[in-house]
Formats: structure tokens, C-alpha cells, sequence
């Protein structure tokens, strides 16, 4: 389809890269960093709003590569551990992450995604990338060639056509590709939305754990609790899309509120507090493409898979897969008798790290994982395995695939050993997980 516009301004570059998320603002400058000529587009300006503030302790030592650590740490809240409260056990559940298998990566950071992303972004420009803030790709054609035709459309009017030899898409939910190929599909196995916010005077836990994460569980799903470095708290429920449902009219304001007074936990936390931001919500929260890469292009982050974020790992899997996929594009560029290896190693990578993080996330809500985050022991090292995965250490750092697997073997053999709450919990979760109306999900004052 050929979408030209007369006027159109025409340029060329080695690598288009759209979406300067932390996706994009990491492979780009790697890249850069390689030698190609690398653009960037990102519809939005920067600063600009964006919830996912919990990092996780494996992506430190990326940020030290890319030369934003310091930087970072300036504007981060110190994350030492994440605590779980239950409405069905008395006391709460701290895990601090130096208690690991790996004890080189013993905190992280919380973040506002404004400051961060800007970071990234503006890190990416003093590299070499060329960066287009307030301009949208609308459109994409493979050429016979083999190289990628993007149609972008500027916020003053203008429009540019790029040529590309690598396209990667980092546009995050706006799913770009995947979109256009049709190929994007809900996740059967979860199903969920979220309504967020930032509080100012919530408070927070003493000392040392002033920026420790907090996860409630509550009947309908689990809630978010971040501190950030200037005041400011992120709060956020992820719900089944039953109760988004019942909405009936209110606002997701009200909605929000009401279900935080059914989360004592929570409410306590939130006693003296008031909203700092407006409400927002999303639906359709899990997703994934049936794929991330073709000979020409790469899918990073959200634009290939999004899961839920209970585990904060959204940002760490966006980043990691940023870094493969600058060596990924780089073989391909240069030494293309060995690019189909590289983009099955690509594809490994961009699978796995979802799915080790998701076999819990199936199951975070389930009373008998439940019993086993509020009561954690570290028999064959199983505690210290779990906290790895907290950390994001699993693409192999630390040898924990043993530890996870006696992990899942004890939980498998506490639902044998309690089949009627088992079943009950599967047969809730199958409920849970039922589609609904997007409408009853959409964003709405």
C-alpha cells in the first residue's frame, strides 16, 4: 500500500525504532553505540506520564551499561525488598532481596516513569540517536528490497517517510506491528484491568522499608502500593474484568476508592492521603503476539507481550530485550549468514522471561500460593530460588531451575493434599478469567 504524500519529507536510516520507552531508549543507543545510524520516533514529549515505577534489582546493572545509573539513582526511591499483606493471615510477609541466591543484587529503585523515561531517552539522543519527539508512524510497508517504508505524520503537520534496514517496534500498548499484522491476541490463561493513580501523605512503611513495594490481595485482586522519591505514591488495583463490570455509572475515581475501602490493609496506609493525579484505567491487561520478529524487524517490551505487573517485571523484560536485540540487529546487519541464529536466540529470549514470571502470576492469587508467600521457607533453597525471580534473575545468573521446579512440586503436592480448596480455586479462577465487554474497561472520567 503506498501511502505517500506529495510533500512528504524522505530520509534513510540503518534502524527506525519506534516508541521511546524504555525499550526503545535501550536498544537505540546500543546501537548507535555499533555504528548505525539509528532514528527514534516517539508520538509523545518527554517528560510524559507512564505507570510501571517499579524496577527490580536485575536491571541495575544494565542501567550501568547503558550510563544512567547515577543518574537514575538521583531521582530513585531505594527498594530493598517487596511486602505481601493477606486479608487471610495476621501478620505481613517481607522479602528482601539480598536474601537471593545472588546476593550482588540486593535492592532496586522506584521510579517515576516520567524521570526515568526522560533519562533513557535523552541518554539515547547523546549518543548519536536521532530522536523525533511529537511524531506518530501511521503506517508500514515491506518493500521487495527488503528494507521498511514508515509513513510518520509530525504534531505540526508535517509528514516524513523513512527508509529502513531494520525496523524495531518499541511502541509499547499501541501494539504497532502487531496491530497491522493482526496477530495480536488476549491472553487466555489471564485476564485482567487496572485503575491507578498517585496519592500524596500515604504512608509508609519505617526505616529502611520506606520504599519497599507493598502488594494487597483483596476478593477481587491485588493492589499496588509504590512510594516514589518525592512523596509521592503510586497506587493501582489489578482486577478480573467481572468487577470493572460493576462499575454501573461510577467514575473510575469512585470506583477506585470503593473498592480501596474494602482493603483494610490499604485504607489504613491511605488514611491521611489525597490524589495527587487524576484516575486512570486500562483493560485488556495481558496480551501477547504470535511473534516478535521477522528478517526485517524486532518487537521489544509491550508491543510483543504484556503480563501482569504484579512482579514489577515489565520494565526489567523491555530493557533486557532492548540490549539482546541491539546484538541481535547488529549480527544481522553485518554478518547476515549468521542472522536466522541470532533471531532464534532473540525469540528464546523474548519468550521465556514472560513465561518464567507468569507461572506465578497464574497463580499469585490462589490461597494455597498464597499460604506459601505468607509463610516462605527455604527448604532445597526454594525461598532463595523465589527471590531471584523477584530480583528478575532469570535468564540464568544464578542456577535456580532446581530450586524453582522442587518450588512447583511442593505446591503441586499441597493441592493434591487439599483438593476441595484446589478445586474451588480453579474453578474461581476460571470464572475470573472470563472475557467481558472492553466497553465495561474503557477509560472514562
Amino acid at each position: 500500500m503506498n501511502n505517500d504524500n506529495p510533500g512528504s519529507e524522505r530520509h534513510e536510516c540503518d534502524v527506525l525504532v519506534i516508541g521511546g520507552g524504555p525499550a526503545g531508549s535501550t536498544i537505540s543507543p546500543m546501537l548507535a553505540e555499533r555504528g548505525h545510524r539509528v532514528v527514534l520516533l516517539e508520538k509523545a514529549h518527554h517528560p510524559r506520564f507512564h505507570i510501571g515505577e517499579s524496577l527490580l534489582p536485575a536491571n541495575l546493572p544494565l542501567l550501568e551499561r547503558l550510563g544512567v545509573a547515577d543518574a537514575v539513582r538521583a531521582i530513585g526511591q531505594y527498594k530493598p525488598g517487596a511486602e505481601f499483606v493477606s486479608p487471610h493471615h495476621e501478620h505481613t510477609q517481607t522479602f528482601e532481596f539480598a536474601d537471593a541466591w545472588d546476593k550482588s543484587m540486593p535492592y532496586a529503585y522506584q521510579v517515576k516513569r516520567a524521570e526515568f523515561d526522560e533519562i533513557l531517552i535523552r541518554n539515547a539522543q547523546s549518543k548519536g540517536v536521532e530522536v523525533f519527539e511529537g511524531c506518530t508512524a501511521r503506517s508500514v510497508e515491506f518493500l521487495p528490497d527488503h528494507t521498511v517504508r514508515v509513513h510518520a505524520e509530525h504534531d505540526d503537520g508535517r509528514s516524513t517517510v523513512w527508509n529502513a534496514k531494520f525496523l524495531v517496534d518499541a511502541s509499547g500498548r499501541d501494539t504497532f506491528l502487531a496491530s497491522r499484522f493482526k496477530i495480536k491476541e488476549r491472553n487466555p490463561r489471564h485476564n485482567s484491568a487496572a485503575v491507578y493513580c498517585h496519592f500524596a501523605n500515604a504512608r509508609r512503611n519505617e526505616g529502611e522499608a520506606e520504599g519497599n513495594i507493598t502488594i494487597f490481595w483483596f476478593d477481587h485482586g491485588w493492589f499496588w502500593f509504590i512510594p516514589l522519591h518525592d512523596g509521592a505514591t503510586s497506587v493501582g488495583m489489578v482486577t478480573w474484568p467481572y468487577n470493572m463490570k460493576t462499575r454501573n455509572g461510577r467514575s473510575v475515581e469512585q470506583f477506585l476508592m470503593d473498592n480501596i475501602a474494602t482493603c483494610k490493609g490499604l485504607t489504613e496506609r491511605l488514611e491521611k492521603a489525597h490524589l495527587v493525579a487524576p484516575v486512570e484505567a486500562t483493560g485488556n491487561f495481558s496480551y501477547a503476539a504470535q511473534r516478535n520478529h521477522g528478517n526485517n524487524y524486532l518487537m521489544l517490551g509491550d508491543a510483543f507481550t504484556f503480563i501482569d505487573p504484579v512482579f514489577s517485571s515489565g520494565v526489567w523484560l523491555a530493557m533486557s530485550g532492548g540490549e539482546l536485540g541491539a546484538q541481535t540487529i547488529d549480527t544481522c546487519l553485518r554478518e547476515p549468514a549468521r542472522a536466522a541464529a541470532a533471531l532464534k536466540r532473540f525469540d528464546r529470549h523474548m519468550r521465556y522471561g514472560p513465561k518464567a514470571f507468569s507461572w506465578f502470576i497464574y497463580r499469585v492469587t490462589n490461597p494455597i500460593m498464597r499460604d506459601f508467600f505468607m509463610g516462605p521457607r527455604n527448604i532445597f533453597r526454594v525461598k532463595e530460588a523465589l527471590l531471584s525471580t523477584l530480583a528478575g534473575d532469570v535468564y540464568g545468573g544464578a542456577p535456580i531451575a532446581r530450586s524453582l521446579l522442587a518450588f512447583k512440586a511442593l505446591y503441586f503436592a499441597a493441592n493434591i493434599m487439599q483438593p476441595r480448596r484446589a478445586f474451588a480455586a480453579w474453578r474461581n479462577r476460571r470464572a475470573n478469567i472470563r472475557p467481558v465487554d472492553d466497553a465495561a474497561l474503557a477509560r472514562s472520567p
